[in-house]
């Protein structure tokens, strides 16, 4: 493994464990917010316990995600000096405000979990909702900077030089908007189909089945909303990165010849040496038409792509296929458990449709790490699509290879301490959240 290699390395490991803590941090305090809601309304002591027992996961993901989001910006200025030094001064103002709403958030889930009885009661249970709201807004100002490397604006290139610099105008670049939406409903998606499943496990080994059944219900209804919508706003980012990415699109479709009538691949297997795609479904003409709105429409290919310009073809062409059956099968379980909602009820008790939410646990996020791989790999050989190649921006300092074992081991020991941490608080269920008390 070469430094350049190792610097990549480095900063996929850190993206897969940091987008797992942050969608989690992101989202929880909305079903925290919702939990706190029905207890304040109702004044049924089981959703007060449900809120508390949540809020200490709440906790849990926020300290480990300042921790890798931390490192992950560190990094950004060690491992790829380059970039920084010309793309800082443009990209800088959704890192600043995301630094500004992640103190505000950290303030708001201090007054959350030490306001209970010290503050008013719907003043706290609103702490707790702009814990959530923070959240959401830092993730979006995250994805904004990462969008301008897929969608760069808001400067001129003078003799090599970035000029005329227009930081709002990059923040809200072409991109930001759909890449946002995007990101947003997945963690919504990911974090219901997890917190769901973890309760429906418990539900099936007798645990506080009062407790857990409450909990599952709050989250299953995130998820299933987040899921049927998903797929809406991934036409969106498809059709974007058709227009603005054509070599992606060409990857992720594995898509070789440029032609009108374009087949849409399922599955399949690239044989880049040949130009084609093995044991794959084609549906003629439906990838013009997502595309384009016409059967009969024209979709740039591989062909027309310089080969020193294209991207990873298999790599981006599985995650895509992974990124998209995860989601289907997120939507048809969202659609399976409505129909069970409004036709088959007695379905709830039953062991069979449990277990089918116990092992869609780790669906939602298999489907946004494979969605991140076809956002980071599809725009290589860029770091700043179109202007700066990533093998130009990594740094010149030797030995980043140590640095990746190093990393390595503590993302790695963060991820067991998280689920000591979590595992201790489940256990911990009966004592402190039983209904009982």
């Amino acid at each position: 493994m070469n430094d350049f290699l190792a610097a990549r390395s480095q900063m996929a490991l850190s993206l897969v464990f940091h987008i797992i803590f942050s969608c989690i941090g992101m989202v929880m305090p909305f079903f925290m917010a919702v939990a706190h809601f029905l207890w304040l309304r109702t004044g049924n002591i089981l959703y007060k316990n449900i809120t508390k027992a949540w809020s200490k996961g709440v906790a849990i993901f926020f300290a480990t995600g300042a921790v890798s989001g931390t490192v992950l910006s560190f990094e950004l200025g060690l491992l790829w000096p380059e970039f920084m030094k010309k793309a800082g001064p443009i990209f800088g103002m959704p890192f600043s405000l995301e630094g500004t709403a992640f103190f505000i958030e950290a303030i708001a889930l201090g007054f959350f979990l030490y306001g209970w009885q010290r503050l008013n009661r719907w003043f706290h249970w609103l702490t707790g909702v702009f814990v959530g709201i923070t959240g959401v807004i830092s993730g979006i100002l995250v994805v904004a900077a990462n969008s301008w490397m897929n969608s760069p604006k808001g400067f001129d290139i003078v003799n090599g030089r970035y000029t005329h610099i227009d930081p709002i105008k990059a923040m809200f670049n072409d991109a930001w908007f759909s890449q946002s939406l995007h990101m947003t409903i997945a963690a919504f998606a990911a974090t219901g189909f997890a917190v769901a499943g973890i309760h429906a496990l418990m539900i099936l080994k007798g645990k506080n089945i009062v407790f857990h059944s409450a909990a599952f219900k709050i989250a299953i209804v995130f998820a299933v909303v987040a899921a049927i919508l998903q797929p809406f706003s991934g036409d969106i980012s498809a059709k974007f990165v058709a227009k603005s990415q054509p070599a992606k699109l060409a990857a992720m479709e594995a898509h070789f010849k440029t032609g009108r009538g374009s087949s849409l691949i399922i599955g399949g297997i690239p044989d880049v040496k040949n130009q084609r795609v093995n044991y794959a479904l084609e549906i003629p003409g439906m990838l013009s038409f997502m595309v384009n709105g016409s059967t009969d429409s024209v979709v740039k290919g591989l062909d027309e792509i310089p080969l020193d310009n294209q991207p990873p073809i298999a790599i981006t062409h599985y995650a895509f296929q992974a990124m998209v059956a995860f989601g289907m099968l997120m939507v048809g379980m969202s659609l399976f458990y409505l129909a069970a909602f409004f036709f088959r009820p007695i379905w709830f008790n039953q062991s069979w449709f449990l277990k089918l939410f116990v092992l869609a646990t780790p669906v939602g996020f298999l489907a946004v790490e494979a969605g991140w791989t076809v956002t980071e790999v599809g725009r290589q050989p860029w770091i700043i699509h179109g202007i700066m190649r990533t093998a130009d921006a990594v740094t010149p300092m030797p030995g980043i290879i140590y640095s990746f074992y190093l990393f390595s081991a503590m993302y790695f020991t963060l991820a067991i301490a998280v689920v000591f941490l979590l595992s201790r608080q489940i256990k911990m269920v009966p004592e402190l959240y039983d209904i009982t008390n």
